[in-house]
């Protein structure tokens, strides 16, 4: 399998500024939390109508007819990832935030493919090891733990964008299904955000956030990502997204002065190393 470097420049250039989008939905969820008067229903209720509004618009540009191509499975994975990202970043740091959706997503489909049968070589199943350590160590009690709570809030939101990265395989048409599944979402995700009616509040400041979260680094975002993905092998992408949470801890350090621990360092290194190990391993054995 040719070496990422060796991709052509446009390709490289879209798998970034992808990346840059996929850590700044962290980043304006949580800055729209900490920063403006907002609550996480009401993030996610804009986001994904923004979103949905976006890519929709992106497909009818395109000039050729296409058919719905959503399901409600897919609608419902991604309004519990959504929703699960906003109320667990009331408490977690942005880079915390980041390395716990990472970790969770690639480990559940990981999973997948060992409950399916899938075998790993030594060195893949130490990767995975140290993974899974990796995300123990973040919630360890401690001084420098993150909130329980919001932690496994926050797993569970990988777990549904796992879920739904898995429905979505073999997709013919990989944007007009997001389209699809962004406009199915939106009566979802205004029912979860019945029981919070009371409690809503924003501004203007908290819902361009919001509007941005949905319409650029999510509707664009994926969008870029999908073009990208024309010219990248399959575990090429999945290393690229490795630079995701590392992004994200360092965007939260810079605007929102979070601090890093040493705990986030180990537990990243941890996380990101071991997947990058299983990533390795697993192009190594499609190679031979």
């Amino acid at each position: 399998m040719p070496a990422v470097a060796a991709r052509p420049l446009p390709t490289l250039f879209l798998a970034g500024i992808a990346m840059l989008a996929f850590a700044g939905n962290s980043v304006l969820c949580r800055l729209a939390l900490v920063n403006t008067g907002i609550d996480a229903a009401s993030f996610t209720v804009l986001r994904i109508v923004s979103g949905a509004i976006v890519l929709w618009l992106l497909v009818g540009l395109r000039k050729r007819a296409r058919p719905a191509s959503g399901n409600w499975a897919g609608a419902l994975a991604l309004t519990l990832y959504a929703a699960a990202f906003s109320f667990a970043y009331i408490q977690l740091d942005t880079g915390t935030g980041a390395l716990l959706l990472f970790g969770a997503v690639q480990l559940s489909m990981l999973a997948f493919g060992l409950v399916r049968g899938e075998r790993l070589s030594t060195a893949a199943t130490a990767g995975l090891v140290l993974a899974t350590v990796g995300v123990l160590v973040l919630l360890l009690p401690g001084s420098t733990a993150p909130p329980l709570g919001s932690a496994l809030i926050m797993l569970l939101s990988g777990l549904a964008w796992g879920a739904y990265s898995l429905l979505g395989r073999g997709a013919v048409d990989p944007l007009a299904e997001t389209a699809d599944n962004f406009l199915r979402s939106i009566p979802l995700v205004l029912l979860l955000a019945l029981p919070f009616v009371g409690q809503i509040r924003w501004d203007a400041t908290g819902a361009l956030y919001a509007i941005l979260s949905g319409a650029i680094t999510s509707g664009l975002g994926y969008a870029i990502w999908y073009s990208a993905l024309r010219g990248l092998g399959a575990m090429q992408a999945a290393s690229l997204q490795l630079s995701v949470p590392i992004l994200a801890a360092i965007a939260g350090v810079l605007l929102l002065s979070e601090p890093l621990s040493v705990r986030m360092l180990i537990a990243a290194v941890a996380v990101i190393g071991g997947l990058a190990i299983v990533l390795k391993a697993r192009a190594s054995k499609i190679r031979t």
